[in-house]
């Protein structure tokens, strides 16, 4: 699979606050903030970017990532993210090696459905560890993103 790492995902309490320290103490530029809402899932969450790095911040209104939150607390690192430049071929692999491909509510995903409330094509894989979940990415979508995300912020 040709895979690359893109960013981690970490759940915060209060957004603004975390937005506010990382660009104060680290510098870090911050893109606006977006929604995501799709099922029993609704967050508000926010890049922080350092050069080329970069991780969002995450903070959840409900769904799992809001019991994570709770149960787990402010700072849990729940999710690595990679990109791929054909998300269909990795979606054939992950199928051929009998993985099923998940949406971020941990419902099958057919190759049909890979479309999310970002613009980005994304599969989740089924978590096998604990509440730890991998993220892949379409390259292109991810990359459209990113631009438009740091393009008014």
């Amino acid at each position: 699979m040709n895979l690359k790492f893109s960013h981690i995902d970490i759940l915060v309490k209060d957004l603004q606050a975390a937005c506010d320290y990382y660009r104060q103490i680290l510098g870090a530029e911050i893109s606006k903030k977006f929604t995501w809402e799709r099922g029993e899932l609704h967050v508000e969450y926010a890049v922080v970017k350092m050069g080329q790095e970069r991780f969002m911040l995450v903070k959840p209104f409900s769904g799992n990532l809001k019991n994570l939150l709770d149960t787990k607390g402010e700072g849990t690192i729940y999710r690595h993210c990679y990109s791929a430049p054909d998300i269909e071929k990795v979606f054939d692999e992950l199928v051929s090696k009998g993985v099923q491909p998940e949406d971020e509510n941990g419902n099958p995903l057919s190759l049909e459905s890979l479309n999310s409330p970002s613009g980005i094509r994304i599969i989740w894989l089924p978590k096998r560890f604990g509440e730890f979940s991998i993220e892949i990415l379409e390259e292109a979508g991810l990359q459209e993103f990113m631009n438009d995300a740091f393009s008014a912020s």
